[in-house]
């Protein structure tokens, strides 16, 4: 037995032996820079070695498959675009912190909630309802201005604090005549691609949504003006030091619904769903009222060259004449339809004419022959099958009208000849669908290019869009650091390359040629 037993030892011994210890790893810094170099070079040549034709040659078929498995692996990450997804998914900057601060508000405590049972209390015995209607609930609307000129007290400055300096310079500056044209598209576009936007453009202006807006017609510098749905009115000038680099204002009480700038000497009129019209008059320091209606006012434009004539559109469907140098209510009242008039604007040659937006029904009348009811209009634009929100005549000759209806089309029609219903040139597919919480997007021309208009857009990525009244897109503004939010309000400066945008938030954005430092 001795013989098996120590043959069975030795064999147990012997596999023993070949059993290797585990080997420990350890790391040392021993080596120099130039080793390590070495040391990655040799890695580069092993890998270039295995890229080789007969790398291969000698695997087992399992190392094989391995390989082949690594390598399927690899291309399926690759086409998983991980580093597009990951810049993508990243956070998107916060909105510039310039200009209006938010006010902080207090967070209402509810009383808590207690359970009957748990108190070991039964139901109660009556019934008591909440008669309370929910309208009776809501915070009561601002009250109205009081009728007459309002003081010129910045709301966001100090108390008897005057107006700065540099503002009423600015303000009554002698704008530079320059006259609108029609310059090759070449060119054109090739401006609009060099206007770009950084943080220095970006500032919040009013405090709640931006309804309208407005540049100065100054050349040298930039000022701009915009009023919210609150009837707060805010001045920016980028490279100002006002205190928040804005101005801010309260000449209404509801949404300042449009403005425009008047030619020297310069006021800014404002007109508001509270039925005023005012003008900011910086010599005076008021807001001087220049109309007062029992209705909303919607839109207006000026009828002599010298803006000292208006032409107001209410929301009854009553179209007033307007003059600022009599004490009159009123020269003229007319009226032209039943339904709300959405927009009023005159001819930029023959100002006797003016177009006017009435639900999905867009019309010229001559103001020489209108009564003051059952007036007839000299020219018709047919072919909108939901409600218009704007509708413009081209700067120069007035031979176009752009219009912007909720049927999600933007129209240009020929309005060369006044002789009832007027052709469609263009039709152009837009997005118009806003919703309650965004003011409406209207197409408005450039100033300076007769046959360009630009829009705001709903679609993602953020966007404004330029076109040619042929229906091509010149050019589309992006930025997706700085502009993230739809910019329904858009315009164009007067003498100048540069574009603003304003959002629901009270921001203007600025695309500019020369940067803002």
């Amino acid at each position: 037995m001795d013989g098996p037993v120590r043959r069975i030892r030795e064999k147990l011994t012997q596999e023993k032996n070949l059993i290797l210890s585990p080997k420990c790893l350890t790391f040392t810094s021993e080596k120099n820079d130039s080793e390590e170099e070495e040391d990655i070079e040799e890695a580069e040549v092993k890998d270039d070695e295995e890229s080789l034709p007969g790398y291969r040659e000698g695997l087992s078929e399992y190392e094989l498959e391995r390989l082949e498995n690594i390598r399927q692996n690899q291309a399926f990450l690759n086409s998983l675009n991980l580093p597009q997804i990951s810049e993508a998914l990243r956070p998107k900057p916060k909105p510039t912190q310039k200009g209006l601060k938010r006010e902080k508000t207090e967070t209402e405590m509810l009383p808590v909630r207690k359970s009957l049972r748990l108190q070991n209390k039964g139901p109660p015995t009556t019934l008591t309802l909440d008669t309370t209607s929910y309208a009776a609930r809501e915070p009561e609307e601002k009250p109205k201005k009081a009728p007459g000129p309002i003081p010129l007290d910045p709301i966001n400055l100090d108390e008897h604090v005057r107006l700065p300096e540099d503002l009423v310079k600015l303000w009554n500056e002698v704008p530079l005549k320059q006259e609108t044209g029609t310059s090759d598209l070449k060119s054109y576009q090739h401006m609009l691609q060099k206007l770009s936007i950084n943080d220095s453009c970006v500032v919040k202006v009013v405090k709640d949504r931006i309804c309208s807006a407005a540049f100065h017609p100054t050349s040298s510098n930039l000022l701009m003006a915009a009023g919210d749905k609150s009837g707060h009115l805010g001045l920016w000038k980028p490279d100002a030091s006002w205190g928040d680099d804005v101005i801010y204002f309260e000449p209404h009480s509801r949404a300042i619904t449009s403005m425009a700038f008047s030619s020297h000497p310069c006021n800014l009129i404002t007109v508001s769903y509270d039925g005023s019209a005012r003008s900011m008059d910086l010599e005076k320091a008021v807001f001087d009222e220049v109309y007062r209606s029992s209705s909303g006012l919607k839109s207006f434009d000026f009828l002599s060259t010298d803006c000292s004539t208006l032409l107001l559109g209410e929301w009854n469907g009553d179209v007033a004449v307007v003059d600022r140098r009599t004490e009159k209510t009123y020269e003229s009242l007319y009226t032209m339809a039943a339904n709300p008039l959405c927009c009023v604007h005159v001819h930029p040659v023959q100002q006797h004419y003016f177009v006017v937006t009435e639900s999905k029904f867009v019309n010229i009348y001559d103001l020489r022959s209108l009564k003051r009811r059952n007036n007839l209009a000299v020219g018709e634009f047919n072919g909108h099958s939901r409600s218009v929100s704007s509708a413009f005549f081209s700067p120069l000759t007035g031979n176009r009208v752009l219009t912007t209806c909720m049927d999600n089309t933007i129209r240009v029609f020929d309005s060369s000849l006044m002789d009832g219903r007027s052709p469609v040139l263009k039709s152009i597919t837009h997005n118009m669908q806003t919703g309650r919480w965004l003011s409406k997007l209207s197409a408005m021309w450039d100033p300076k290019q007769q046959d360009c208009f630009v829009i705001g857009s709903v679609d993602r990525p953020r966007r404004i869009q330029v076109y040619h009244e042929s229906g091509r897109c010149l050019h589309t503004f992006r930025n997706m650091d700085h502009l993230t939010t739809v910019c329904s309000i858009t315009a164009f400066h007067p003498s100048r390359n540069t574009l603003l945008g304003g959002n629901s938030s009270g921001r203007l954005h600025i695309f500019t040629d020369s940067f803002i430092n």
